[in-house]
């Protein structure tokens, strides 16, 4: 790798710096915007490098965990969470501001004993089973938000910019995005999701679609840990391939059972929103062009 940058603004503040600082650099960065920004509205993104791969953790957080390093990493984002939540609280702000923690995709389970764990649900990070993109989000709003309810309706992160505007009051943008207003899931146990289905994609191939507890994927490849890695370093891979398979994920939520046979009509209707997706976004498994689909990384025409 060439050397790697710690950025502030637009300033290179330094070079391949002591990355067992990171996790307290970004909660102290963070807190210092809050109280900077405390008598106006605000939005704090704080994605912390860890538990990416490679681990490191500051030394008042080392050895603290029987999980190894993996636990102390995980201990010192959680003692990350709890120095923002305190600052939020000091400042009389946590009754007026949505909390919301979550992750991007499962674990990286070629790294073992660095790469956490999904179990039940199947597979890993950067496959389109369960274990790959179904993750824990916690949100928190006392007084909006009540304590201790559990949501087990699907949504997404790409969710997010739409609610939040939608409880700012702000307008989306005119471009059309894929996400959805889920607010009435936070303040409502018994709502139901706004998203009738959700397309599973891994770069510009869709590998599955979704409706309700119905999982229908596609004949694809995936990624699959013959044997993890220890320690920071990678395990053997294959690359095995399931053929069309569909799974009620309420009943199967480790994706076993293929109940394809049994339910055809089911995989009929569902194979009909895959021809949704397609027709929109393309896929390269079926060598299909959508009219939205563009090159990674590039912007659409203005």
């Amino acid at each position: 790798f060439p050397d790697l940058p710690l950025i502030a603004g637009e300033q290179t503040i330094e070079l391949n710096p002591d990355q067992t600082k990171l996790t307290t650099w970004y909660t102290e960065r963070a807190i210092k915007f809050i109280e900077a920004n405390q008598a106006r509205p605000f939005f704090l993104y704080l994605p912390h490098a860890m538990p990416h791969v490679p681990l490191f953790v500051s030394e008042k957080h080392s050895g603290q965990s029987r999980r190894g390093l993996y636990g102390d990493v995980i201990r010192e984002i959680d003692w990350s969470v709890g120095q923002v939540l305190e600052t939020l609280k000091q400042l009389k702000l946590d009754e007026n501001t949505l909390v919301v923690f979550t992750s991007d995709n499962g674990p990286w389970l070629s790294y073992g004993n660095h790469g956490g764990s999904a179990l039940p649900l199947r597979e890993g990070k950067g496959t389109a089973w369960e274990g790959g993109v179904r993750e824990p989000c916690i949100m928190r709003w006392p007084g909006r938000i009540p304590a201790g309810t559990v949501c087990r309706e699907l949504s997404s992160t790409i969710d997010l910019l739409p609610t939040l505007a939608s409880l700012a009051g702000a307008a989306l943008p005119s471009q059309k995005i894929d996400g959805l207003d889920i607010s009435e899931l936070l303040f409502n146990d018994s709502a139901k999701s706004p998203r009738e289905e959700f397309w599973y994609y891994w770069g510009d191939g869709l590998h599955a679609v979704r409706s309700g507890k119905w999982k229908l994927h596609f004949p694809h490849n995936y990624v699959h840990v013959d044997e993890p890695g220890q320690d920071g370093k990678p395990g053997k891979l294959s690359q095995p391939k399931t053929e069309l398979a569909l799974y009620d994920l309420d009943n199967d939520v480790s994706e076993v059972t293929n109940v394809a046979p049994e339910h055809p009509e089911i995989v009929t209707r569902l194979t009909a929103v895959a021809e949704t997706a397609r027709d929109d976004l393309g896929d390269s498994l079926q060598k299909r062009t959508g009219k939205n689909l563009r090159p990674a990384g590039r912007l659409p025409a203005k």
